[in-house]
């Protein structure tokens, strides 16, 4: 009953990251980089500091369990800093494929990397008991997002060059692709940050990972940031952040997506509190929470009519590789 609950909120969680980039769609007179940088102050510092703070036990402040293990923080910093070559490269993939196939090669080659990394660290053997299974999970993981990436390639032929700008103004395959696979690469590297952390053991088990959290992507802010204010130097769009009729209601959305956003990784510290520390599903709960936003990606793609026109063996093609996906859910809970 525990697990469920865990599951459902890193579902939730899930959920909320996938869903943050519906109110950046309504975002206006904005260049990418401008509002990339506005919702990254909030995705990156604001939401997760308030949740750092939640961990600090009574009697502490949050300084000290940050300065408790200077070299922990330091790496998990340092983590954040190459995760933001993921972050910022995410953003870009999401420009040129689309929510739905951006996401899921993007997520899919992080759900591999970000799993098994830290495994290999902790010196698990892949190849026998529970390290076997979490191999084999992620294997079904990236079984589910070829089959998707698949999917995305026939709608790549179904689809007229104006029905594909009408749906992805900027598609571009091969680029997208090659932005997406570096994007997963990279970002897995949040999972090794996590685990570098500082770990709060006064905190309860719920918080415990969001002081390293914070830490993360405090890193991966300053990546981010200096692309964003580099480009608004180079297009000339730091007069973006002077447009009054647009400021407020622009910065309204970028906060809603900044907080959609974290809500993943709030869910899964929390929901990983509910699992045993030495079970597969608390090693595989990183691969979970990428499974989880490619399916909700996809739902969204499909709402938001990524996946009009394309013909019924690419719906049959894409409904069979969420289905695999949803399967990898519960693919550790069966051994």
């Amino acid at each position: 009953m525990n697990s469920l609950l865990g599951l459902l909120i890193i579902a939730a969680g899930s959920f909320g990251q996938s869903s943050s980039y519906v109110p950046i769609n309504k975002v206006r007179d904005w260049s990418w980089e401008s509002f990339w940088f506005v919702q990254g102050i909030f995705a990156w510092l604001v939401f997760p500091l308030i949740g750092a703070f939640l961990a600090v036990p009574e009697g502490q402040t949050l300084w000290q369990i940050l300065s408790s293990d200077p070299a922990s923080a330091l790496k998990a910093v340092g983590y954040g800093v190459l995760w933001g070559v993921g972050g910022l490269t995410f953003g870009l993939s999401m420009r040129y494929l689309g929510v739905a196939m951006g996401q899921s090669v993007s997520l899919g080659t992080c759900a591999a990397f970000g799993t098994l990394f830290p495994a290999i660290a902790a010196g698990t053997d892949l190849f026998h008991g529970t390290g076997l299974i979490l191999l084999l999970g992620v294997c079904v993981t990236l079984a589910g997002i070829a089959v998707i990436g698949y999917a995305g390639s026939l709608r790549s032929k179904d689809m007229t060059s104006r029905e594909k700008s009408q749906a992805v103004k900027e598609f571009a395959l091969t680029k997208g692709l090659s932005v997406a696979v570096l994007s997963g690469v990279m970002s897995a590297c949040f999972a090794l940050g996590l685990d570098a952390g500082p770990v709060v053991e006064d905190s309860p088990a719920l918080f415990k990972t969001l002081p390293a959290t914070f830490l993360v992507t405090f890193g991966g802010f300053f990546t981010n940031a200096a692309y964003c204010l580099f480009q608004d130097f180079r297009n000339r769009s730091f007069a973006d952040y002077g447009k009054k009729d647009a400021l407020p209601g622009n910065i309204f959305f970028c906060a809603l997506a900044g907080l959609l956003w974290y809500t993943q990784f709030f869910g899964l510290g929390i929901g990983k509190g509910f699992f045993d520390e030495d079970s597969v599903l608390f090693a595989f709960a990183w691969c979970i929470l990428m499974s989880l936003n490619v399916v909700f990606s996809n739902v969204w793609g499909i709402i938001l009519k990524e996946w009009k026109g394309v013909a019924p063996k690419t719906s049959a093609v894409l409904v069979c590789g969420l289905a695999i996906l949803i399967f990898s859910l519960v693919f550790p809970n069966i051994f």
